[in-house]
């Protein structure tokens, strides 16, 4: 049975937990917020008052008690806690009866209903976790004074990394090490970390700023993050299926993305360049064009998953095409990539011209336009692009999967 739930909030997630149970059922949340739960994040001056240990039908003030003992009588304090406490909430109750999850955070009980409506349905549940950090993309951020984007090429560094064996990001955690904890500095940083999460639908639960005099300049500051996925085990994608003739799709990317900045600052000299300078090949200036936050292709490959016979997925990072493609191509198979087919943005010609980089190089260190590939059966190529597409991404055939040894040709 298909089960509609309008409104993701406590009394929706509630419910679709409660349908879910039957696995008969198919849930369907649906919530016009950026993400289901928000109004519980308020809940009880933000620690969620959960229930009370004197709960009882005596207590209710209002003109129908009836009600009160019926609803009681179905779903008690006790009944509530162990529910929460089987989705794996530590709780802890005050003297005067109060109970409140133990992180005294209102977000620890929207993590658990998440985690909890994820996980429904799974033959096998596996979590998947990634880290890293933005790198020395961080110089351009510094050199500019703008920081309230920065945490988003964090964010996507991590997730779209466990996209790529088919995990849904559940909860992020961020790192900053700074030399001089500037609060509004920090505040920008923690704000783009914000809208990566709403992104990438996932929840920010946490993170830790540590000031560091002596060792690090008081304008610097490093930022890194850490992210936890699930996926259902016989759902991993994990190349097993790949075949020749099998069509590899290239997802666009916004530019350099968070990878081969040592190169890109050394070729363009961003320490003593005009980065406020206006580029006509560019449409921008260039502080613009090296500042672009990372594409997070979360909720598109998510998306894909579901429309298409998904075979392999590879985030194009720092290592380009030749290091990054073959980790889903197995042994035997070769994704054979056509060069004239990529879009690339002007930003890597410019780059090449200035730094008189020959094509391998720029292939082997940079995206060159393609963030992530996907590969998908013949069959479904065309519902995996209408499903990219959907999603704001303008997806395209940029090869196939042949058989070879060397794993990734460009030609």
């Amino acid at each position: 049975m298909k089960v509609l739930i309008l409104g993701g909030g406590a009394s929706g997630l509630m419910a679709a937990l409660s349908a879910a149970q039957d696995e008969r059922n198919t849930v369907t949340v649906l919530e016009r917020q950026s993400r289901v739960g928000r109004k519980l994040l308020a809940t009880g001056n933000g620690r969620c008052n959960l229930t009370n240990l004197d709960l009882s039908p005596v207590h209710y003030h209002g003109q129908d008690a009836g009600f009160a003992r019926a609803a009681l009588s179905r779903f008690d304090g006790t009944a509530t806690l162990d529910f929460f406490h089987a989705l794996g909430l530590l709780t802890t109750a005050e003297p005067s009866g109060r109970v409140y999850p133990l992180s005294d955070q209102a977000s620890s009980v929207l993590d658990v209903l998440r985690f909890a409506l994820d996980a429904a349905g799974m033959e096998e549940p596996v979590l998947v976790s990634g880290t890293d950090g933005v790198g020395t993309k961080l110089k351009i951020a510094m050199l500019l004074d703008k920081h309230d984007t920065i945490g988003i090429d964090c964010v996507a560094m991590c997730v779209n990394d466990v996209i790529c064996c088919g995990a849904k990001p559940l909860f992020f955690l961020d790192y900053i090490a700074c030399g001089k904890n500037v609060p509004e500095k920090i505040a920008s940083i923690v704000a783009g970390v914000a809208e990566g999460c709403v992104q990438a639908e996932s929840a920010l639960i946490g993170g830790e700023t540590a000031e560091h005099p002596g060792m690090m300049a008081e304008d610097d500051y490093d930022l890194a993050g850490f992210t936890v996925g699930l996926v259902d085990k016989p759902k991993v994608i994990d190349s097993g299926r790949m075949a020749a003739g099998d069509v590899v799709l290239a997802l666009p990317s916004s530019g350099f993305h968070s990878n081969g900045y040592s190169l890109v600052r050394k070729v363009f000299d961003v320490e003593n360049a005009d980065l406020g300078k206006y580029y006509d090949e560019l449409g921008e200036t260039l502080g613009e064009a090296l500042l672009r936050p990372t594409v997070i292709y979360v909720k598109p490959v998510l998306r894909c998953i579901e429309a298409a016979d998904v075979r392999g997925v590879s985030h194009i990072t720092g290592g380009g095409f030749y290091e990054n493609i073959p980790r889903c191509i197995p042994h035997g198979l070769c994704a054979k990539i056509c060069k004239a087919s990529l879009r690339t943005p002007a930003i890597f010609g410019l780059l090449q011209k200035q730094g008189g980089i020959d094509e391998h190089d720029m292939f082997n260190t940079f995206n060159m336009g393609v963030g992530m590939i996907v590969v998908v059966s013949p069959e479904t190529a065309d519902a995996a692009l209408s499903a990219l597409r959907a999603e704001g991404i303008d997806a395209y055939v940029c090869g196939e999967i042949v058989p070879g040894e060397d794993q990734v040709v460009l030609v």
